[in-house]
């Protein structure tokens, strides 16, 4: 993998886009990205400060408001994001190495990262063409022609988490500008930099100024651009605590928002499974990011009489997992993405001690490995659906094995969660797998595997968020809908 080190270079320095500019950092507080694996200084980059935030805001609502992006034709901006997609993919290199250096993420799944980023934004540029932003309808109260015309939403605050940046990028970026709209994009500190480098392709494509401003920021800045007056709908990916705060305030002004938060998703193993499809589909979850992703399947739910049998099987396959340095091809796992995710998956993991659970692997620092942040894949049998590490997100590799009486009460455990975000169901019988689904409260149920699909929809039921993103049901929250009545069929209609 050949990587562009003067661009990385010039990357790393981690400047602000602001109103088509990159504005470099000056007298202000500065963040040390800390590279996972070693624990020395990847990249320093600036926090924005009140009066940032204020004028990527106000570059943002000029744009929308006089710029010439909302006015294009839907075709022109899908004709864009192939663009960026095609430009993305030639610089797949740079974004893997950044990718890995700044959370830890296997090199070998960084260029996956890139094509699902890249997919994401050619899935929203199809539906530039297939997708009817004016439909027509019979009008009932009155009038000859009848149109609802979807219409951008106007300014949109993307606040991005630092495990996928790309990604969410994709995932926030893709339906915004596609439907018209203007965008802040807010970067955690700690995983800043594919989006400096997305900012610099896209200027390059020639992206109108102000339609795009990037900067990184602390949360109490970060608040500030979810109260921002000139911000019409904010998407926020990252914790439920956090989302609740960012749903409050955008209740408090009629923002609107999309919100996908945590997660503590259930795999409920029906007893006509075989046991050795349901560990090959949970232990290789430890590989992508050690778990750090909302959707993990951290819960495995099975009948009493075969927890035994599944515990030890899973328990094998993790502990054959080879953790080490995300560089080195032949590392399974690397490290968690900074020393406070550690701090906290140790915390679970005594936790689980305290309660007495059963820890049949893992749960501490891999031996060898004393500089990095680094924790074995680790596994606990025999824990009640109650248990601290069964009802919250740990967002690490720690994996739950819950026993059940029968089918009915597996499924009662999955639903006992504050969270619904992603689920699978374990069963030979397809038929038996749809009813399931059925009664799963998730946003998501896979078949005999881990699954999500952004090219469909993802997100979740309760606190696991609102909306959902990927497809045309992320596509919907960027637009607002308008009824138009007249009395004859107008010559043309802008679309």
């Amino acid at each position: 993998m050949i990587v562009d080190d003067q661009t990385l270079d010039r990357v790393r320095r981690g400047r602000f886009l602001i109103d088509g500019e990159w504005v470099e950092p000056g007298a202000r507080a500065t963040f040390d990205i800390v590279t996972p694996s070693d624990e020395t200084v990847f990249a320093t980059v600036p926090f924005a400060t009140a009066a940032d935030i204020e004028s990527a805001v106000a570059a943002a609502r000029r744009a929308f408001d006089h710029g010439p992006w909302p006015h294009l034709s839907h075709r022109e901006r899908g004709a864009f994001l192939l663009k960026l997609a095609d430009a993305i993919d030639a610089k797949s290199a740079i974004f893997s190495r950044i990718w890995s250096s700044e959370v830890g993420g296997l090199i070998g799944h960084a260029g996956y990262m890139t094509l699902s980023a890249t997919a994401l934004l050619r899935d929203y540029a199809r539906l530039a063409g297939d997708f009817p932003f004016v439909e027509r309808h019979t009008p009932t109260a009155g009038g000859t022609v009848g149109m609802l015309i979807h219409e951008p939403v106007g300014v949109v605050a993307a606040i991005i988490p630092w495990n996928a940046p790309l990604l969410m990028l994709a995932a926030k970026l893709g339906p915004a500008l596609l439907a018209g709209c203007t965008a802040v994009v807010k970067m955690s500190p700690e995983a800043p930099l594919e989006a400096v480098l997305l900012g610099e392709i896209a200027m390059e494509l020639g992206l109108p100024p102000g339609v795009l401003n990037i900067l990184m920021a602390d949360r109490a800045e970060s608040e500030l651009l979810v109260r921002n007056e000139g911000v019409d709908k904010v998407s926020f990916t990252g914790s439920s605590a956090v989302g609740q705060r960012v749903a409050s305030i955008c209740g408090g002004r009629m923002a609107r928002a999309t919100l996908e938060l945590g997660g503590k998703s259930a795999a409920v193993v029906l007893d006509d499974s075989p046991l050795d499809l349901v560990v090959d589909a949970i232990a290789p979850q430890v590989s992508m990011l050690g778990m750090q992703f909302c959707s993990a399947l951290s819960r495995v739910i099975v009948t009493r009489d075969r927890h035994d049998a599944l515990l030890e099987g899973i328990a094998s396959a993790m502990g054959k997992v080879r953790v080490g340095d995300p560089f080195d091809p032949a590392s399974e796992m690397g490290p968690m993405s900074m020393k406070r995710q550690l701090d906290r998956v140790e915390d679970y993991i005594a936790s689980g001690k305290a309660d007495g659970l059963t820890l049949a692997t893992g749960g501490a620092r891999p031996p060898g490995l004393n500089r990095g942040f680094y924790i074995e894949p680790t596994l606990f049998g025999d824990v009640p659906n109650s248990a601290r590490i069964a009802r919250e997100e740990i967002f690490g590799p720690v994996i739950c094995v819950i026993p059940a009486r029968d089918e009915e009460e597996a499924i009662a455990f999955a639903n006992d969660s504050d969270f619904g975000l992603n689920s699978s169901v374990f069963t030979a019988d397809t038929d038996r797998a749809m009813q399931v689904a059925r009664r799963m409260r998730a946003g998501t149920v896979g078949h005999n595997a881990f699954r999500s699909d952004f090219g469909i929809a993802f997100g979740g039921y309760k606190r696991s968020g609102i909306g959902r993103e990927g497809g045309r049901l992320g596509l919907m929250p960027y637009l607002e809908s308008k009824t138009v009545i007249m009395d004859e069929e107008p010559s043309s209609v802008l679309a």
